[in-house]
């Protein structure tokens, strides 16, 4: 069934989105993660990726065109299929850049084909939060259904590749469906609730969405779904502090406790429902003194004896998820060590001269000028004077770019997340120290530094 791809909310704010160049035309195959167009936000110009696989029936705005999120851009289907029931649910079909000939589609009994969104029923999707991000895991529910919600309400808090935001679901009405529970990922894009008129039904179409044919991409997934083990739920047993799959019952607040003071969560015995750990076990837990490997003796001759270990406990673990920021620092790590030809280079720098730049400046400057703000800065400069390096690999083509931006790394517990010092040729070093500064604490906070 034909797929329709809509304009992406790319950044929290961003309500319209101008395409800038579309690089697929009508009739051509696209797979899942190729580049359909560029896309000009609020705050940056980021690529619109396709999350279907097929070939591009129809193409509505053309380069230069303003969209509003949510609005049909594209409709991705099978060689020859009709699109026009897909632009028919819009109200009609929108002016078209360009439509090859096509082949009624045959009758089909697919009741996906049947079921369409009720009247003033608007399907809320995951945003795009991030440049690089393909899925995002619904932390927390801000509403339940049967809520009444605002255009400007946080409907939800989602976890990214990056940081945590809140979603925004800019329609008004009542939630009357929620299709991803918390805990849970959905793609790019992928529908997560339903908002309209209180009262209204919305089983068919729910259902009809259960039931579509999964895109490659969806069933590759569901085929790793269906590698992992399945565990049968056993009855709770007050003693066990584990569930079934051997992972460790705790409440996030006593987990976040128990990390925070450096403790094994596995060794605290839990108090709360079904032998669940709760504050109360983390703030009493007292650690057991750890048995030595040997005990040693000397008996009346002087002779020393060693005494055999005695075992303590049984071995364990505890597999804990891996976050979103995990994931994708996972997958860039390997894109750039296996997709990209690697060399390097080394050189000495004598910094006497910069050590005594920078004492005297911090005498004037007002914020503290760091040796790494130093850096960022002659990286700026030495971009400027070669702009052949300041460039990327983009398939079919080398993208020359004529701003300079540069990215800097911070450390943080779940990995690394790269903050950018946007136009640092342009900054002076204070400037550059200052918003470096933000940038960091906003990355260590966990807050939006795009």
């Amino acid at each position: 069934m034909a797929e329709a791809i809509r304009m992406p909310r790319m950044s929290d704010t961003m309500t319209v989105g101008v395409i800038v160049e579309w690089h697929k035309k009508v009739g051509d195959t696209v797979k899942p993660g190729d580049v359909l167009a560029d896309v000009e936000t609020d705050k940056a110009t980021m690529p619109l990726e396709s999350y279907n696989e097929g070939v591009l029936l129809y193409i509505g705005p053309k380069n230069g065109s303003s969209v509003p999120v949510e609005e049909i851009v594209a409709v991705i289907g099978k060689k020859g299929e009709d699109y026009q029931s897909v632009l028919a649910k819009e109200g009609g079909a929108a002016k078209q850049t360009e439509v090859p000939e096509t082949k009624s589609a045959k009758p089909t009994n697919d009741t996906t084909s049947t079921a369409v969104l009720p009247k003033d029923v608007k399907e809320i999707r995951m945003p795009l939060l991030s440049d690089t991000m393909k899925e995002g895991k619904i932390v927390r529910w801000n509403k339940k259904v049967g809520d009444k919600v605002k255009s400007d309400d946080a409907l939800a808090e989602v976890e990214t590749d990056k940081t945590t935001m809140e979603v925004v679901g800019y329609e008004e009405g009542t939630l009357l469906y929620v299709a991803v529970g918390e805990g849970e990922s959905a793609p790019v894009n992928g529908m997560i609730a339903l908002v309209g008129p209180a009262g209204t039904d919305v089983k068919a179409y729910v259902e009809a969405q259960k039931n579509k044919p999964a895109t490659s991409a969806e069933a590759k997934q569901e085929s790793k779904s269906a590698e992992a083990p399945k565990h049968t739920p056993e009855p709770i047993s007050h003693e066990s502090t584990s569930d079934s799959d051997g992972r460790v019952k705790a409440s996030p607040l006593a987990r976040s406790m128990a990390k925070e003071r450096g403790i094994n969560i596995s060794n605290v015995k839990g108090t709360g429902d079904g032998g669940r750990i709760i504050r109360r076990d983390i703030e009493n837990y007292v650690p057991a003194e750890k048995p030595s490997e040997a005990r040693k003796s000397t008996d009346k001759e002087g002779t020393l004896h060693i005494h055999s270990f005695d075992q303590i406990g049984k071995e364990g673990f505890e597999d804990i998820p891996n976050t979103q920021m995990r994931k994708t620092i996972a997958r860039r790590l390997s894109e750039s060590k296996f997709q990209a030809p690697h060399f390097y280079l080394t050189m000495e720098i004598n910094m006497d001269n910069a050590m005594k730049a920078r004492k005297a400046m911090n005498e004037v400057s007002p914020v503290k000028i760091s040796f790494n703000d130093l850096v960022i800065k002659a990286c700026a400069m030495a971009l400027r004077e070669h702009p052949d390096v300041n460039s990327s690999w983009m398939g079919d083509f080398i993208r020359q770019n004529h701003h300079i931006h540069i990215g800097s790394a911070v450390a943080m517990p779940d990995g690394l997340i790269v903050p950018v010092i946007r136009f640092a040729d342009q900054k002076s070093l204070s400037q550059i120290a200052i918003e470096a500064k933000g940038l960091y604490d906003k990355a260590k906070n966990k807050t939006s530094a795009q």
